[in-house]
């Protein structure tokens, strides 16, 4: 967490006197900067997709940091005006007290989207089993790793005794790293992860999110600034992603994986469905995205509990629900 803490500053101090002026404007562009291309986040790519964008006069520039460290940077130096992102980084970056801070408006994820892939095939897995292994868990201070290493806590598993956790690799390279390493297991999103075994790599042997629990993961982030300069633009933004939700609740798999394979050029119908139904069966997604005082501290434990800090942040520095809360009374 100290060494995103300083590459953010750094940034921040060049950065900034280039872009502090800048404001949103009136032509209803939004850019968005998303951590990683994921299945996870199905209605977001549904709501672009759909046109639920369009239809609130909204256009999307979606570019992808390929990591929450780096998002978060393109905020701050207002190369975005949003960003979706793990909420640890808003926290990390709340604690230096900016007067422009990162807030959470929306949540779109409830759980970990990560699933566990083995090398070898384990029909009867069984978390013990994890026990004296080695396992590929993303950067350290990151969200998904700092929740596996919750799940390894609440095991009775000692890290680094009972369970090797490697937090050295980069998140785009964690994949071909387990396959050309002695890892036992990994931890994978979709719908890198389906691919992963389709390819006869890997097999998924157990879901993260499942196992540890309702933890707010992935959210829509914007600076305070841009909220008070733009709150017609984030009000649509949230109406056309509670639009989303509700067409990825009800449609059919297979429905909603048409939509998505426009998004994921080169993936199929049939396993993008696949993809889908794994995260569909643990309750991935929101239903109502405000961001709950109780599943915010429940992010405040995982951070402190993989040995980092929130010292000094509360929820109220974090989370902004005022936009989730008021569409969705109108909307529900």
């Amino acid at each position: 967490m100290k060494k995103l803490i300083a590459i953010l500053s750094t940034f921040i101090l060049l950065a900034f006197p280039l872009t502090a002026c800048k404001k949103g404007g009136d032509d209803g562009v939004l850019r968005v900067n998303e951590v990683t291309d994921s299945f996870f986040y199905a209605p977001f790519y549904v709501a672009i997709e759909k046109g639920f964008f369009e239809e609130e006069g909204l256009q999307i520039e979606l570019t992808n940091g390929g990591g929450s460290d780096v998002s978060m940077t393109a905020l701050l130096s207002k190369n975005a005006d949003i960003i979706l992102a793990g909420p640890e980084t808003a926290v990390y970056v709340n604690r230096q007290k900016r007067d422009d801070a990162p807030k959470v408006f929306a949540q779109l994820t409830k759980r970990d989207g990560c699933f566990l892939i083995s090398k070898k095939e384990e029909p009867n897995f069984s978390w013990q089993d994890i026990k004296n292994k080695e396992i590929i868990i993303g950067r350290k201070g990151g969200l998904p790793a700092m929740t596996f290493q919750y799940v390894v806590k609440n095991l009775g598993f000692v890290e680094g005794v009972d369970v090797n956790l490697r937090t050295d690799i980069q998140f785009n390279l964690m994949a071909p790293t387990f396959e050309s390493s002695s890892a036992d297991y990994v931890t994978l999103f979709e719908p890198v992860a389906t691919e992963f075994v389709a390819s006869g790599k890997g097999h998924i042997v157990a879901s993260v999110g499942e196992y540890s629990g309702e933890i707010p993961y992935t959210s829509f982030i914007a600076l305070e600034s841009f909220m008070k300069d733009n709150p017609e633009k984030i009000e649509k933004f949230v109406k056309a992603m509670y639009k989303a939700i509700k067409y990825v609740e009800t449609a059919s798999e297979e429905e909603v994986a048409k939509e998505l394979v426009k998004h994921f050029k080169g993936s199929d119908v049939t396993s993008t469905a696949k993809s889908l139904k794994n995260y569909k069966s643990v309750d991935t997604w929101m239903t109502n995205m405000a961001l709950p005082e109780s599943m915010f501290n429940t992010l405040i434990s995982v951070i402190t509990s993989a040995g980092e800090s929130a010292d000094g942040v509360t929820y109220l520095d974090v989370v902004d629900n005022s936009f989730a809360t008021k569409i969705y009374n109108e909307l529900y």
